[in-house]
């Protein structure tokens, strides 16, 4: 029996009278990748919000790892091992690249709130920052201030701080957005890389990257899963059909 990272039970979510998340279920194994995808106004960076904390279901559950993450603070739900990127690129612009990234790591190696502690003596956040660095291809920009990084770049250092913790289970929103297609495709296998052997859950409207990425995609309408299957399923689902596009499939591109 596969062991699930990630599970939706049911989850439910209203903004005052308006109800966005209708009794979403999802369960994404352990070492897979999903995408979510999903027409406008779908819900899907709400259940981001609802996974990692920043908002609270009405009802239903959310287990990582098998234990109920409900009511818990986004840094707490982090420290049991999820870790999210943003639709909009969440950095220290004023900080360098390898400054950056050693922010990333120092609480997962035990650092916490140490006041006594030099962080340049830190061998082991540098270590670890300079791995991530060599993952990401950011070596070269190294000690640039990250503001002055390309938009692509900057997308690369924010998908290297959200792994940088050493978290098991990865949220990655609409990662490849506003790039070119090079970019895009230097994106999908950055993230191809740095995913390995994780849990992989991804918001994407570029169907290219989705369907060159995920071993399942789940599509979400009006706060539903109204399907969860291999990308080949999906793009033949009647269903999705009919509810995502009006008729007409996802199509690789």
């Amino acid at each position: 029996m596969s062991v699930h990272s990630l599970e939706l039970k049911d989850v439910r979510k209203n903004f005052g009278k308006s109800e966005i998340i209708r009794g979403a279920t999802l369960s994404v194994p352990e070492g897979e990748r999903y995408a979510i995808i999903g027409p406008n106004g779908a819900g899907k960076s709400t259940l981001f919000n609802l996974i990692s904390g920043r908002f609270g279901i009405n009802s239903g559950d959310i287990l990582l790892n098998g234990r109920s993450i409900v009511g818990l603070k986004p840094y707490e739900i982090n420290r049991l091992g999820l870790s999210r990127s943003f639709q909009i690129t969440n950095i220290f612009h004023r900080l360098t690249v390898y400054e950056n990234l050693r922010c990333a790591v120092l609480w997962s190696l035990g650092y916490k709130y140490s006041f006594w502690h030099r962080l340049n003596g830190l061998t082991d956040a540098r270590e670890r920052a300079e791995s991530v660095l060599e993952q990401i291809g950011l070596r070269r920009r190294r000690n640039m201030a990250a503001g002055l990084l390309t938009y692509a770049e900057q997308r690369a250092l924010e998908i290297g701080i959200t792994i940088a913790g050493g978290a098991d289970v990865i949220l990655l929103d609409e990662p490849t957005a506003g790039m070119s297609r090079s970019e895009s495709d230097a994106a999908v296998e950055l993230i191809r890389k740095v995913t390995a052997g994780k849990t992989l859950l991804m918001v994407e409207h570029d169907m290219s990257v989705v369907f060159g990425l995920a071993d399942k995609i789940a599509v979400v309408v009006y706060g539903e899963v109204i399907a969860c299957d291999t990308p080949a399923n999906i793009r033949g689902n009647a269903k999705v059909q009919e509810a995502y596009l009006g008729g007409h499939a996802p199509a690789e591109a």
